[in-house]
């Protein structure tokens, strides 16, 4: 299953995280929703295999540690997505269609 690309329509703002918005539900450390809005990744989904870390060529993403959460203790936060500039390099190299990048939305 892949993030979903029409989340901002179907999930409501539930939180502010490093000056990005988390999109529900959430339900720690099981359930952590869809950080970001230019640039998504959905926490539930994020195996935390580095891929978009490494290939982003602005840096857009950083470690944050999610203890308990079923897929990997860490996930790979857009706290940075301002500075996206919409290569689509991360959604390429996800392994497991964990993000989504639309110019066209924003915070």
């Amino acid at each position: 299953m892949a993030i979903d690309p029409q989340f901002h329509e179907n999930r409501e703002n539930v939180d502010e995280h490093e000056g990005h918005t988390v999109w529900g539900p959430v339900d720690e450390p099981e359930q952590l929703g869809i950080h970001g809005t230019h640039v998504a990744v959905d926490f539930d989904l994020c195996i935390a295999d580095g891929a978009c870390l490494e290939d982003c060529p602005v840096d857009v993403f950083e470690w944050v540690e999610t203890p308990g959460h079923p897929e990997s203790e860490e996930k790979a936060d857009p706290v940075n997505e301002a500075q996206c500039i919409d290569c689509m390099l991360c959604v390429d190299v996800c392994p497991v269609d964990a993000i989504d990048v639309d110019a066209g939305r924003t915070a």
